[in-house]
């Protein structure tokens, strides 16, 4: 509460600095005088609170699509059809201009300790801030104090890639050296800045190797790094607690601290809400479902892949969940779901998800479906992400040993009731499904491409609606996945369904002539409803969109328009977009 609080108050004072965001172009010395601010731990702590506001917000971070979950709209990434645009909110630098505002005049502070700590706030969300350019732009100018609009700086061409993230390393650095080592769900502390570093790391070292950008190692060397200090000395750990701790992990209206490294803070008394429950049940918020391709990624309860099960492919739903990783269950409504306080059963209700397997993680009780109404945390960090990306580097460096998966992905399975993941096996029964072009990775290769698999299946099921796919199939340079069918639940024949074996039927699926029937939701074949083989098959979406990922272009963002404009083509375009600009 205090917490958020401060934040609103931030946000009067930040109101009152002004704003003009072209560029770097952002300078309050009219408003603020730096000679009379900055002298007290308040003054810095209210001035610093707004950056958390560069976090992502409720539907960025539960919302994600990429190849994972459908919805009725496709984001123009998956379609294939972006555009140059004029401007771009991801192309914004005035938070940074307010950073470098605050680093340099830091100084009026003369107790050190609090400006070191509050330094090092700055300098882990400029690392944070320039992190999200490198990721959607590659090469962007790298600036370090605040720019006034007669420099000619403010119109510098973009710096190389290599040089932006050795900055960011040395601001991420600083923020571990320097930010409290006491525990804090709602303020970034040294292990907020060691889980963003080793977010950092394997990003960069991955795509480095993937797009074959030069030298990845010490990148992911720097991940197993700030990984393994942080699983060593943090006391985080697995949130293992109950009957459905993963489940109860996500829908606990504030964030669990056992796991959760930092969460944003949601409260409807202040009005810090979010839609998460309407989205999961509403039939008008884009009826968000998990792909097929997905749930067949959840093993089975004794390790072995579902889709090496004799006849998986014509599984209905109350078949394909029997004896399955426990997270399958605690993600999507399977027989025997029952929202949160209720006592009746509750199906998968197809007019709110269109592919059938419809989504529960963060799903609260009914009393906060109405519009704009939820208000439980939801995490930016956590502790199971620092563990795969450590696995993952330490796998793609060649470097994983079976006691390092006993000590990462151990504990998940664990919670997730599913054996134990054994490197020798995995690398010597390379699962087809995962290296196929169509339903897994095509790039990976070499003496580890088993467990690296392994890994990432791991971690496509255990972060999943977390904000963080989209951009593992960027560094993974997997993006053709875009390029494949969507489909969803299997159905054998037109007829009626119960889709969570309770006795009552849920849906029927007609051809030729209406049948009469009890069922509450009604679908034409070929009309209302397609399955991938006319007459039966799995439900085939988005029939009517002809996606094309393009290799040579659609991994980076466009640049702007107006910002080439401004520039005078200092700033160049990415590869592959044209704008019509001739420099």
């Amino acid at each position: 509460m205090k917490n958020n609080i401060i934040a609103i108050l931030l946000g009067l004072v930040v109101f009152m600095l002004g704003s003009c965001e072209d560029m770097l172009d952002r300078f309050p010395k009219d408003k603020l005088i730096p000679q009379n601010y900055f002298h007290t731990e308040e003054e810095c702590r209210l001035y610093t609170n707004d950056f958390y506001s560069m976090f992502p917000g409720g539907s960025a971070i539960y919302g994600e699509t990429a190849d994972i979950i459908s919805q009725t709209t496709l984001t123009s990434e998956v379609l294939g059809n972006r555009v140059v645009p004029s401007k771009a909110g991801t192309w914004n630098w005035e938070k940074l201009r307010d950073i470098n505002f605050f680093l340099q005049h830091s100084g009026n502070c003369e107790d050190m300790a609090v400006r070191l700590k509050y330094e090092g706030v700055s300098r882990f969300f400029r690392a944070y801030f320039y992190f999200e350019k490198v990721k959607y732009y590659g090469d962007v100018p790298w600036v370090d104090r605040p720019l006034a609009s007669d420099e000619a700086e403010l119109y510098k061409g973009r710096d190389s890639r290599e040089m932006v993230m050795k900055n960011i390393l040395e601001d991420i650095d600083f923020a571990i050296s320097n930010l409290p080592a006491d525990k804090n769900v709602y303020t970034v502390t040294r292990w907020t800045a060691l889980a963003l570093k080793s977010r950092i790391c394997l990003f960069e070292g991955t795509y480095r190797k993937y797009h074959k950008q030069g030298e990845y190692a010490e990148m992911l060397t720097e991940c197993v790094a700030a990984s393994k200090e942080f699983i060593k000395e943090s006391g985080y750990s697995i949130y293992n607690s109950g009957s459905t701790p993963y489940q109860d992990l996500f829908s606990s209206l504030k964030a669990n601290s056992t796991e959760i490294i930092l969460a944003r803070a949601y409260n409807s008394s202040i009005a810090l809400t979010h839609d998460v429950n309407g989205y999961l049940v509403s039939s008008t918020m884009g009826r968000p479902g998990l792909l097929k391709n997905i749930a067949n990624m959840y093993l089975m309860a004794d390790g072995t892949s579902f889709t090496s099960q004799i006849g998986w492919e014509t599984k209905t739903l109350p078949e394909e969940y029997v004896n399955r990783d426990k997270r399958f269950a605690q993600t999507v409504r399977t027989p025997g779901f029952k929202r949160i306080e209720a006592t009746a059963l509750s199906a998968p209700d197809l007019a709110a998800t269109e592919t059938g397997y419809q989504l529960i993680k963060f799903l609260q009780s009914a009393k906060y479906d109405g519009y704009n109404s939820s208000t439980n945390d939801l995490p930016l960090f956590r502790t199971a992400e620092v563990y795969l990306n450590y696995a993952e580097a330490k796998a793609e460096l060649e470097t994983l040993t079976q006691e390092d998966i006993d000590l990462v992905i151990r504990p998940l399975r664990d919670r997730a009731g599913v054996a134990n993941l054994s490197l020798t096996w995995a690398n010597a029964n390379v699962d087809p499904y995962l290296s196929s072009a169509k339903t897994g990775y095509v790039n990976v290769t070499g003496n580890n491409k088993g467990v690296i698999l392994e890994i990432r299946r791991e971690r496509t099921v255990e972060m999943l609606m977390e904000n963080l796919r989209y951009w593992d199939i960027i560094r993974w340079k997997e993006g053709k996945r875009f390029e494949n069918a969507f489909t969803g639940l299997y159905f054998p024949h037109p007829g009626e369904y119960d889709l969570n074996s309770d006795g009552k039927i849920d849906v029927c699926i007609w051809k030729d002539a209406k049948p009469s029937t009890n069922a509450s939701l009604m679908y034409e074949l070929e009309k209302d409803i397609f399955l991938t083989e006319k007459d039966h098959g799995n439900i085939l979406l988005h029939t009517d969109y002809a996606r094309k990922w393009n290799e040579e272009r659609d991994y980076l963002y466009p640049i702007p328009t107006d910002d080439r404009v401004l520039t005078q083509g200092s700033i160049s375009q990415n590869p592959g977009w044209e704008d019509g600009l001739n420099f």
